[in-house]
């Protein structure tokens, strides 16, 4: 089973998730509904602060965790470690908060162009701002440990940690090993963490079919649903009765064809003064997001020297 260090740093940063969330929908309720946009506007930059405040501080904890877990490592000397700072105010895939969190506001004014009842539009603009601000706060601490397992040598891969009330599509990816840089699988609003495995620090793997057993009745079938629960109890397997790919994705799947972003790349910004030609004080490439570091890097070595470029690894 996962440590209980991987455990309670899952669920740290479930409740940061979920401290932002209450947050933006406290502001969010607070909004004059006759007046959408600008009250939406208004009331962005307290959230913006809130959302980029709970991921910097999900980053953070990355690297007293690894060091509580896993103890100094010894050849770290000289890779560098985790920049925090470069994951926050900006979503998995790359987007400024600023302009994500604007998302559900103009969601609620389209929604209202189509003839839907104003109190039901906010409604659901409230639901897709949940999501988003849950979902951008647990990315920023994936990628955080992915980062910083990556600049460890000593971490080779990681297994995924579980948490209680996952969905089907997680729980049947309970216990799998993935290489460091291998993008994560998850969906929105999904809680679900890792942990490194070193020569050292070999954690036992969850077990699917563990996790589906201890759970009661009326969960398995909230989780799978009634006939994927019957098929199971007449011999199924749990990987046939769920469709594991639906709603999976990693950030760099989000649409987006080069996954970048342009926080953190003002001349003060410490990516920007990477990125920046010296001459021209002009930015020669975009600002990479981690995950597409890890997908397009040749081997580990390079992928710490992007990550270092782009002022992810300090």
């Amino acid at each position: 089973m996962p440590s209980a260090l991987a455990k309670a740093h899952a669920l740290s940063r479930m409740r940061l998730a979920l401290a932002a969330a209450r947050a933006a929908q406290g502001a969010w309720k607070g909004t004059d509904r006759n007046n959408l946009a600008n009250s939406w506007t208004l009331a962005l930059g307290p959230v913006i602060a809130a959302v980029a405040g709970a991921q910097l501080a999900a980053a953070q904890g990355t690297e007293p965790w690894l060091q509580r877990l896993l103890g100094t490592d010894p050849g770290q000397a000289g890779t560098g470690q985790l920049n925090p700072r470069a994951l926050a105010g900006v979503t998995g895939d790359g987007m400024l908060l600023v302009q994500a969190l604007q998302v559900p506001m103009w969601t609620t004014l389209r929604l209202v162009g189509q003839g839907m009842p104003i109190a039901h539009a906010m409604a659901r603009g409230q639901a897709l701002l949940n999501l988003m601000v849950r979902t951008a706060v647990a990315d920023a601490g994936r990628a955080a440990d992915q980062v910083a397992m990556t600049a460890r040598p000593a971490v080779t891969s990681y297994i995924r940690v579980v948490e209680s009330g996952a969905c089907s599509r997680c729980i049947i990816l309970a216990g799998r090993e993935y290489g460091t840089s291998t993008g994560f699988a998850r969906h929105p609003r999904c809680h679900c963490g890792m942990e490194p495995v070193t020569k050292e620090h070999q954690p036992e793997a969850q077990d699917p079919r563990k996790v589906y057993d201890d759970m009661s009745e009326a969960q398995r079938k909230k989780t799978f649903g009634e006939a994927a629960v019957k098929a199971i109890a007449e011999g199924a397997d749990l990987a046939q009765a769920v469709n594991a790919r639906r709603g999976m994705t990693t950030a760099v799947a989000y649409g987006r064809t080069l996954q970048s972003t342009t926080e953190g790349t003002t001349r003060r910004g410490f990516a920007g003064q990477r990125l920046r030609d010296g001459k021209r004080r002009a930015l020669k490439t975009p600002r990479l997001m981690p995950e597409e570091i890890f997908r397009i890097a040749d081997d580990r070595d390079h992928a710490v020297r992007l990550l270092r470029l782009h002022g992810y690894i300090a």
